[in-house]
């Protein structure tokens, strides 16, 4: 048997020698060379008896022996696939007609990144910019416009593809994070004239996704073609349509019994496991700081990281101080405060930054680490509803977007160094 990978790292095989029933033919394939680590998303192979769950039968088994001779019996699940039916018999409004209260109610949804952040007015356009605050308090904004609607209640010629693929029942997907997802797409184009393609006009096509906990974020912007462009737009609109809901890949236990002479666990699962455990250093995050570490921010206070963990207590690294001299000095050289100019052509304030620096000594740098808070308004349906990202562009130097209604009431209080007037 082939040697199994997992998270970029190759792990021996467990197995060899195995003999294998054929594959069935239809349903999902159960690959067995997947995983008996690690939670992998077919398959989960348990060291024990089934109890509650799939249908598990004594004679659809394999018996597999390790490299160390182990040899172990182990019970197949009988997988069956699903949701077609609930498709066949969907009669509710095309995926269009689910996204026009998106279209009719002209809101945008952003996106920041290190320096370029990117505006999505739905059914409007899409725009890509970046501020800089020149001598005195100019800002100077550098902007490209990456697709128009030409006509708010004509479809694109990508909208029209869409729908007659949606009539013929063939749904386009994309790979999202290593899951084949589908999407609904509406193109735009007529954007900024583009001088790598003999300013031919630059276009995006931006493809809406099912995600019911969202409120229509933007997942990513990527340049797949010379001023050419994917944008993914995460909505809970489209989940009302079976054809376009986000399915995660079954996970189904394979239950192995070790036979006469072979210990409960194979030698290579107890050594990995010893490994896997002395691999949970305190520091061990992933390149968006989303998921081992949480974030505390104290507005006019401190930025903190931790992780809590029963076993060795709470990890906290502080990613940066509020000091409002520093922040001043800092503003002298930054944009702190950034407008939106209205359809009636007044501008609002959309958002402030603020600079938390003196944070905890760098390992990489042997500085101090250091944070840009950017607060931003975001309408939402929750007037309490905060969305926080953690971006880290250069080491240790951090962008930490705070987005909620609540900040949308308070940013016009906003100075020129954009400190706000709140109340005690």
């Amino acid at each position: 048997m082939p040697e199994g990978v997992c998270c970029g790292q190759t792990l021996p095989a467990l197995f060899q020698n195995t003999s294998f029933p054929p594959h069935p033919t239809s349903g999902p394939i159960l690959s067995l060379s997947a995983y008996f680590i690690l939670s992998f998303p077919i398959i989960l192979v348990v060291f024990t008896t089934p109890t509650t769950g799939v249908l598990y039968k004594e004679d659809n088994y394999v018996i597999m022996t390790t490299t160390h001779k182990e040899k172990y019996k182990c019970i197949l699940p009988l997988v069956t696939s699903g949701d077609e039916e609930e498709e066949k018999d969907y009669k509710g409004p095309n995926p269009r007609e689910l996204l026009e209260p998106l279209f009719k109610q002209s809101s945008c949804s952003y996106r920041i990144e290190s320096y370029w952040t990117y505006e999505v007015c739905h059914g409007k356009h899409i725009r890509q910019y970046h501020e800089e605050k020149e001598s005195g308090q100019k800002v100077n904004i550098h902007e490209y416009y990456l697709g128009n609607m030409l006509a708010k209640n004509l479809l694109s010629e990508k909208d029209q593809e869409a729908d007659e693929k949606e009539k013929s029942k063939e749904i386009p997907t994309k790979n999202i994070e290593g899951q084949m997802t589908p999407y609904y797409p509406v193109g735009m184009g007529n954007g900024t004239p583009c001088s790598l393609k003999q300013n031919r006009p630059r276009s995006s096509t931006v493809m809406y996704i099912c995600h019911p906990e969202s409120k229509h974020e933007i997942l990513s912007v990527a340049e797949v073609t010379t001023c050419e462009y994917e944008v993914v737009i995460l909505t809970p609109l489209l989940c009302n349509h079976p054809k376009y809901r986000f399915r995660a890949s079954p996970v189904n236990d394979i239950f192995c019994q070790s036979l006469p002479g072979s210990p409960f666990k194979p030698l290579t699962l107890r050594q990995l496991e010893q490994q896997e455990e002395i691999l949970r250093v305190p520091f061990r995050r992933n390149k968006e700081g989303v998921g081992w570490w949480k974030y505390e921010f104290c507005y006019g206070k401190h930025v903190h990281q931790y992780h809590e963990d029963k076993d060795s207590g709470k990890t906290s690294v502080v990613v940066g101080t509020w000091n409002q001299e520093e922040h001043i000095e800092w503003a002298k050289k930054n944009t702190a405060r950034a407008y939106h100019l209205q359809d009636d052509g007044t501008q609002t304030v959309r958002m402030v930054s603020h600079f938390y620096g003196n944070g905890d000594i760098c390992d990489i740098t042997d500085k101090p680490r250091q944070v840009t808070v950017k607060l931003k308004c975001k309408e939402s349906d929750s007037p309490h509803a905060v969305t926080v990202y953690m971006l880290e562009p250069h080491s240790c130097q951090y962008i930490l977007g705070v987005e909620s209604p609540v900040i949308c009431k308070i940013l016009d209080t906003a100075d020129e160094n954009g400190l706000l007037s709140l109340p005690n």
